[in-house]
């Protein structure tokens, strides 16, 4: 295929751009484990050398994937994170703008669902491969926190931002079943569990509740240990 003319950066870009929608039309279709980097080539129209310049594997393609994804949250979260000011309002924005940018891949989503949930498949978020993508989700809800009115001890403050990208990810298997319009019945989730996620965080506060804490808290590390990469 002859590709576009233009600024050699501009051209690169669109390549890259191209051999990764191949990529995930090809996901979609015949499933992670059986596309073939060649096959991704064929579909972009470009040399399988080409494909391997600006992807060295499919597992890097994925990895794109993700990115991508992030990016455009970050940028669909700033308007919130600027503009809310209690804990649940924040979280719950955050989470609302999320469903709005993965919505668009629901069925991809949910045909992956059986390779990614394979604890050793790239496409597990628990991978040691997306353990980059999963501390700057962590890091998204640490500006959560970081702007709410909300006083948070400091043991739980360390661990909170993972446990509330675990939730995340707990509201993501809810959402993959969802096939209501406008995944209606998610976000109905997302506004009541957010709010007793913040009523949670608080009550976490009282001094009479601290022996409970630090023992959830033990046992959450010994979970992470267990199942997580080391970073």
């Amino acid at each position: 295929m002859t590709e576009p003319t233009g600024d050699g950066t501009k051209k690169g870009e669109r390549t890259r751009q191209r051999i990764l929608a191949a990529a995930l039309e090809l996901f979609r279709e015949q499933g992670y484990e059986a596309t073939t980097m060649r096959l991704v080539a064929e579909r972009a129209g470009v040399a399988l050398g080409n494909a391997y310049y600006y992807f060295a594997s499919k597992e890097l393609l994925l990895q794109e994937f993700y990115r991508e994804v992030h990016t455009a949250h970050l940028a669909a979260v700033q308007p919130v994170l600027a503009t809310r000011r209690s804990l649940e309002d924040r979280l719950r924005g955050v989470l609302h703008t999320w469903i709005d940018v993965i919505a668009p891949y629901h069925r991809f989503a949910v045909l992956m669902f059986q390779t990614a949930a394979d604890p050793k498949s790239p496409m597990n978020p628990f991978h040691a491969q997306n353990a980059n993508w999963r501390r700057e989700g962590e890091a998204v809800f640490a500006q959560v926190l970081a702007g709410a009115k909300v006083r948070v001890p400091n043991d739980l403050a360390q661990e909170l931002p993972g446990l509330l990208w675990t939730y995340r990810m707990g509201l993501l298997l809810f959402w993959m079943y969802d096939e209501s319009p406008d995944h209606r019945r998610t976000r109905t989730l997302v506004d009541r569990t957010s709010d007793l996620v913040g009523r949670c965080i608080r009550l976490a506060s009282n001094p009479l509740l601290r022996p409970l804490r630090k023992s959830v808290l033990a046992t959450l590390r010994d979970v992470q240990a267990a199942t997580l990469p080391a970073p």
